[in-house]
């Protein structure tokens, strides 16, 4: 096991991620203890993902398919090339500059990311939806020396605070060419450039993506992640669970700049040489739509998705689909249920988070065991850890712990502490695990409620909710009580044709005491109209609190 950083010289003339990275003794252990893990001192993952591809003969494959375009590997290699050329000529930046990447799923946003990281850049994704402020904080934080920005998403980007005068706009249109400034489109400066480049010569653990958690606890942390990291992820989830290969074609709703969606939706099917499809503001019938139209095989979705798509999947012809992958927050056993009745499939679960890059507890197929989310993936390795750090057995809720080739790394930020314990990663997840090795999510770890001395997990509460015909949504939180220092609170959005009044409040009390041990069932019960989510599907359990 290895806590630290290689001995071999960084490419970064820009040293900046490397400073910033936690002491050493503040890393969690990572192991490497797969053949296919076991990397050179120096790679360059972009080199290894695509020019790799190209150079073994399947530069015309089709790489990624976006609304009215398709690129092959060769393609995609050259405005990866292009960009690359952009970046060290008109932008002048070197290695280990940070550049802020924003737009929504489509072709050039990937390109526009594996660009940066094959120029020895370090890339800082942004979700879409982020504003100003937000996106202010992160350009702070990571101290962003150029942007990258869809000329579609420019308004939040122009009055950013400490925006970097290296700002260029892609996929701009042709009504918005002739007011552009030339040396302002990345498109424009491409045109220019030619279409071949070298990868940089990076060390393995040269940093390559700062990517910024998603906010479900309102303050985001930048995590550090390095190009072996993006090969290891790549040699685990995909090659071990889902047995991915190059006739797949990947589909889904996660944002890239999600690593839930940079993995899944990019760098998975190029790394075994499939294709993938990349669509901008699916809805579940669209995302039907989309698998249906280009026979997608492989889907990654938030629980929330699958859940409607089960209502919908009737319309379509699915039959190209053989897996769904479910991430991003727990799965509900009525969602896991409802999506197999409807398209045939057992779902994937599985628990990642930014910290790790991707996903690290999963099963498929006849692994799968309903309301587990799995076992520790080939290359991972978890356990339980009581108050105390040390390892519980089968049937105690504990903290998740977990190890493997990919760990937490802050930038720059003391809750490097609170994630890292004995050289375990800590999720902040409680689970149980069984006799068997399967690990069964209960709640994160501060949202556990106690109430009158029971432990209550809110996802069980929330999921004997999603099985009453009348309950869309759902979100299960403690709210303070004098007597009984919390009592279970549920935030209800109904679906339409039902409506919130005392009865179906009392309804639905009664129908959760059937479900589950009736101490659990929701003292309080508040309708809303929706609930607070991230850009990627996950309920701000946060934000229910403080209501």
């Amino acid at each position: 096991m290895n806590r630290t950083t290689a001995a071999e010289p960084s490419a970064h003339l820009d040293q900046f991620a490397r400073r910033h990275l936690p002491p050493a003794d503040q890393w969690p252990d990572l192991v490497f203890d797969l053949p296919e893990l076991q990397y050179p001192a120096r790679l360059n993952c972009v080199a290894d993902i695509l020019d790799q591809a190209v150079a073994a003969g399947r530069g015309g494959r089709v790489a990624l398919h976006g609304e009215g375009i398709s690129w092959t590997y060769a393609e995609l290699q050259q405005q990866v090339d292009r960009i690359v050329n952009v970046l060290r000529g008109p932008m002048a930046l070197v290695p280990g500059n940070r550049v802020l990447l924003r737009g929504a799923n489509h072709p050039m946003m990937a390109a526009a990311v594996l660009a940066v990281l094959k120029a020895g850049l370090i890339a800082v994704p942004t979700m879409p939806l982020l504003r100003a402020r937000e996106l202010g904080v992160i350009m702070q934080k990571a101290q962003v020396q150029a942007v990258l920005c869809a000329h579609a998403l420019r308004e939040e980007i122009e009055v950013a605070p400490d925006r970097p005068q290296r700002t260029l706009w892609f996929n701009v249109p042709a009504d918005a060419q002739a007011g552009l400034a030339p040396e302002r489109s990345l498109d424009a400066l491409m045109a220019a450039q030619p279409a071949s480049a070298a990868a940089c010569d990076t060390a393995a653990d040269d940093v390559c993506l700062i990517s910024f958690t998603s906010g479900t606890t309102g303050i985001p942390k930048g995590t550090i992640h390095f190009h072996r990291d993006v090969l290891a992820i790549c040699d685990c989830f995909p090659r071990h669970i889902l047995k991915s290969e190059a006739g797949d074609l990947f589909i889904g709703t996660p944002p890239l700049a999600f690593t839930f969606g940079l993995g899944g939706l990019l760098l998975f099917p190029l790394r075994v040489g499939a294709a993938a499809v990349l669509l901008e503001k699916l809805t579940p019938e669209t995302l039907l739509q989309a698998i249906e139209k280009y026979r997608a095989t492989i889907c990654f979705t938030a629980p929330t998705f699958y859940r409607q798509m089960a209502t919908l999947a009737g319309k379509y012809d699915l039959s190209s689909l053989k897996q769904s992958v479910s991430a991003g927050e727990a799965l509900p056993v009525a969602t896991r249920d409802a999506w197999q009745q409807a398209s045939g499939l057992r779902m994937i679960d599985g628990i990642g988070a930014t910290e790790m890059l991707h996903i690290f507890i999963s099963a498929s197929g006849e692994e799968i065991r309903p309301g587990a989310t799995g076992k520790p993936i080939p290359g991972y390795r978890a356990c339980v850890l009581d108050n105390n750090g040390q390892p519980v057995g089968p049937g105690i809720v504990g903290r998740l712990a977990v190890k493997g080739p990919t760990g937490c790394r802050y930038l720059d930020d003391p809750r490097q502490r609170d994630y890292v314990l004995n050289g375990w990663n800590l999720t902040g997840d409680a689970y149980e695990m069984d006799a068997d090795g399967y690990f069964f999510y209960r709640s994160r770890t501060d949202d556990m409620i106690i109430s009158a001395g029971y432990n209550i997990a809110g996802p069980e509460v929330e999921d004997a909710l999603l099985r009453h015909p009348a309950v869309a949504e759902c979100g299960v939180v403690g709210k303070p009580d004098d007597e009984r220092g919390q009592v279970v609170e549920a935030h209800v959005v109904l679906k339409p044709g039902f409506e919130p009044s005392p009865v179906m409040a009392a309804e639905l009390q009664d129908f959760v005491k059937e479900q589950i041990a009736p101490y659990k069932y929701p003292r309080s019960i508040r309708f809303l109209s929706s609930l607070p989510r991230t850009e990627t599907g996950k309920l701000q359990r946060f934000k229910l609190r403080s209501t």
